[in-house]
């Protein structure tokens, strides 16, 4: 095929491309916030949320993070928050992981005053975009009632968004959620044998 039939393929195949996006964002009539879960066991959930709080902040908008499960080590994230954006609504559950404490009660109790927090804001209408990160967990060790956690995500103020992260999560919150993604696992350099890096895995 040489270069003209190329170029008139690709203007072709181009032009279809844009009709169907155009009709795509003619059908979005519904102006309201959005319920987000990333999943998978996958690398990159906690960072795809960050990500998008960066793009909030970017916009001025006010941001709440809660993070479950971690919070004994430093992250880049938090350091980075405290630093530039203190403004940002920051709370961690500060057990780290639930292999490390090996404390169901304790876990427990650090879950329920974490979720304090995350309910608060979840009914704060002052806040656009809330992110609760490895709340899935919670779900998956029965830490917190499963009800609750839906229906705080689906009784939020209408024009926030909240980000839910961590693996599984189940049926019931998959449901309840307007995006699902999942980050799937196809090679991981931890498996290798290669350490955390700083920058990159926290």
């Amino acid at each position: 095929m040489n270069e003209s039939r190329k170029n008139t393929k690709h203007a072709s195949a181009m032009k279809k491309q844009k009709e169907q996006v155009d009709a795509s964002i003619e059908k979005a009539t519904v102006e309201r916030g959005i319920a987000v879960l990333l999943t998978g066991n996958g690398k990159g959930k906690s960072s795809s949320a960050f990500g998008m709080v960066m793009r909030a902040l970017g916009y001025g908008q006010t941001v709440g993070v809660v993070q479950f499960i971690k919070g004994v080590i430093l992250s880049g994230e938090e350091l980075y928050l405290r630093e530039h954006h203190p403004d940002v609504k920051f709370y961690q559950m500060g057990t780290g992981f639930t292999w490390d404490t090996q404390d169901r009660s304790s876990d427990i109790a650090a879950a329920e005053r974490t979720w304090a927090v995350a309910r608060d804001l979840l009914q704060d209408p002052s806040v656009d975009l809330v992110v609760l990160d490895e709340l899935t967990y919670m779900i998956a060790f029965d830490y917190l009632p499963e009800a609750d956690i839906l229906k705080a995500i689906t009784e939020r103020p209408v024009e926030q968004s909240v980000i839910v992260t961590g693996r599984g999560g189940g049926k019931a919150l998959q449901d309840c959620m307007d995006t699902v993604s999942e980050v799937k696992d196809i090679k991981h350099a931890f498996a290798a044998g290669v350490t955390a890096r700083r920058g990159v895995d926290f």
